[in-house]
């Protein structure tokens, strides 16, 4: 059964970035399980995924326009420590839900602490990164109703209600 819109897929990875450092694997662990279509994985994997079948191995490239966006220095901001009100110590990697621009909910990470300067990043983290994956397909599978009307796979290696 070859991979298309509306069946749950499961893959073994192992995603590296440019100078080869693995960035995240499934080595070890449970496959990935997503619904091909829904936008569960990055667009550039899930297009490059889509008419493969069980037992495929593939090495797939994405740029970062079809992974996590460009860098965009405009994420970047320096806030007064005083807007982190309620947290005694802040450190440099700690992460926060923030408003964005367009009202939507992000994360931010700090970046760099400067006295009462603290400057947060709102990009991914993987953004500007030109992303490799070495894929192997585990299971396709027709996904179920219920999975297709809410967006993402139940059950091992899927999303648990």
């Amino acid at each position: 059964m070859p991979i298309a819109a509306n069946k749950a897929v499961s893959i073994d990875y192992t995603l590296t970035n440019d100078i080869g450092e693995v960035i995240d694997s499934s080595s070890g662990g449970a496959p990935l399980v997503y619904l091909q279509g829904a936008g569960n994985i990055i667009p550039g994997l899930e297009k490059a995924l889509e008419g493969k079948n069980v037992g495929d191995e593939l090495t797939v490239t994405v740029e970062p326009e079809d992974a996590y966006g460009e860098y965009s220095a405009e994420l970047v901001s320096t806030l007064s420590r005083s807007m982190f009100e309620g947290v005694d110590e802040l450190e440099v990697g700690m992460q926060f839900h923030a408003s964005a621009p367009d009202g939507q909910m992000q994360i931010v990470t700090i970046r760099d602490l400067d006295g009462d300067d603290v400057t947060v990043d709102g990009n991914h983290p993987l953004a500007g990164q030109k992303l490799t994956f070495q894929v192997k397909i585990v299971d396709v599978r027709d996904a179920s109703q219920e999975e297709i009307a809410h967006g993402h796979v139940h059950g091992e290696g899927g999303h648990h209600h």
